[in-house]
């Protein structure tokens, strides 16, 4: 009988001792200026360890991060594995831009994870039927990347696929189109974790024929995308 007693206080002391060392670790790696801040500092470039701050909301952990882009506009919210992807827009008649910033879940809360975005310029003379911003799997980092988003410029676009190659064979994943705003929409593609470039966006009509594509080698690109005479 007191063999089965100690063993049983064994076994609990030693789940306890488990679980205690595992919340020890998950708030040294995810308390700002943390091991996952170190990781993100030393991917960043930076000699000092940057402190991401922890948010209750995935809109608020960017916010706490990004604080200059407080007077963007939350456009689309995005569920994927371990977080959340938010775009957000800046009003301007001059330029076609978009932000997109990815925040994870984690036990303490929410932190931002990477982000970036774009802006070009508006031609009146030739506008383009699309853009885009392509971004890379990070190293190290926990994220759903890479990604290549844009906004469709052109209301002819009703479908968007990126082909990628993968051992010789190309995989063609469709791109998710969302409207956004009355006739305004953004489109974004989570490719797979071991796509890389080239890449190749096609665009199609209702019918299905395409009315413009184009290659891209740099997994950083951004870029437009003009409709085929």
């Amino acid at each position: 009988m007191q063999i089965q007693i100690k063993r049983r206080i064994g076994i609990c002391l030693a789940v306890f001792l488990s679980i205690s060392a595992l919340l020890t670790y998950v708030y040294l790696n995810d308390r700002p200026g943390g091991f996952s801040d170190q990781r993100m500092s030393k991917l960043l470039g930076v000699d000092e360890t940057i402190h991401i701050p922890i948010g209750k909301t995935p809109e608020s952990a960017i916010q706490k991060f990004r604080t200059e882009q407080l007077s963007s506009q939350i456009i689309h919210e995005e569920p994927v594995e371990g977080g959340m992807i938010v775009f957000t827009q800046r009003a301007s008649s001059e330029s076609s831009n978009l932000q997109m910033e990815y925040a994870r879940k984690r036990i303490l809360g929410w932190k931002w994870g990477w982000g970036g975005g774009y802006g070009i310029s508006k031609s009146s003379s030739n506008p383009p039927a699309m853009d885009y911003m392509s971004m890379p799997r990070l190293e190290h980092i926990e994220s759903p990347f890479p990604i290549v988003f844009g906004n469709v410029l052109n209301p002819a676009i009703k479908r968007i696929t990126v082909e990628t190659k993968e051992n010789g064979t190309q995989i063609s994943t469709e791109a998710k189109l969302v409207e956004v705003g009355a006739e305004r929409n953004i489109w974004f593609v989570l490719l797979p974790s071991t796509a890389s470039t080239p890449f190749n966006i096609k665009a199609l009509n209702e019918e299905g024929i395409l009315i413009a594509s184009k290659e891209i080698e740099d997994p950083n690109d951004i870029g437009s995308l003009m409709i085929k005479d």
